[in-house]
């Protein structure tokens, strides 16, 4: 693959072939960031599962203590008083209207879809059209509640959701560029310490296999992780 003059200097910054600490890791991928735009930072980590066993998924959410730096827009799909509720906590759309909305004219300005139990038996017409977008409800991932102004409240404040794709690597965002290293390893900490944590009981060998981070446009710079010793 040919790439820009840009991303050929950030190269030429690090060792490509070492791993770093996350701190220093970081740091590089911020003192490398060179496009115009607040670059958003991902972490990309291969785990020792296999996601086509349902007892060696890993899926779930965290809170990131310094958000992820975007905008969120939430739908909450419910009724009765949890549309007050909803709306009292910041969602963007709430109501049970936009169930048929999504059906009908493929409407799609959300990012973050919470439901209560009581509105899965019409939400799951939408797993077709929300699941492959990774925008389905999920009990696991904190988006199917009844305490929909908690959830809100979360996925405003930067509630990230991480799961196996079926490479078996997770990919979440951890920010911005412009956090600063020390904000992005704040997250960066707090994602890994869920994901160990939530290690299936199935999983054999190495479970961290490889982790590594990158800006948007940026070059990956290889993570250590003999630290959490998984």
């Amino acid at each position: 693959m040919k790439h820009g003059k840009k991303y050929s200097d950030s190269v030429k910054a690090f060792d490509t072939a070492a791993q770093y600490d996350s701190d220093e890791a970081l740091a590089t991928v911020v003192n490398v960031a060179k496009a115009k735009f607040d670059e958003t930072v991902e972490v990309h980590i291969r785990l020792g599962v296999d996601s086509r066993h349902a007892d060696q998924q890993v899926r779930g959410a965290v809170v990131l203590p310094n958000g992820t730096g975007k905008t969120v827009r939430v739908l909450v799909i419910c009724k009765g008083d949890k549309v007050e509720a909803a709306q009292a906590a910041g969602a963007d759309y709430v109501g049970e209207e936009y169930v048929q909305k999504i059906q009908t004219e493929g409407w799609m300005e959300f990012d973050v879809v919470i439901a209560t139990p009581d509105m899965m038996g019409v939400v799951g017409r939408l797993g077709k059209i929300l699941g492959p977008r990774g925008l389905m409800p999920s009990p696991k991932a904190g988006t199917v509640t009844p305490d929909v102004a908690r959830a809100v409240t979360e996925a405003k404040a930067g509630k990230i959701e991480y799961r196996l794709d079926k490479t078996n690597i997770i990919h979440c965002p951890i920010g911005k560029v412009s956090f600063g290293a020390e904000k992005l390893a704040e997250n960066f900490n707090t994602l890994m310490d869920a994901i160990v944590k939530a290690k299936p009981a199935a999983a054999k060998g190495q479970y961290l296999r490889s982790c590594v981070v990158a800006s948007t446009m940026g070059p990956g710079v290889k993570v250590s992780t003999a630290k959490y010793g998984v």
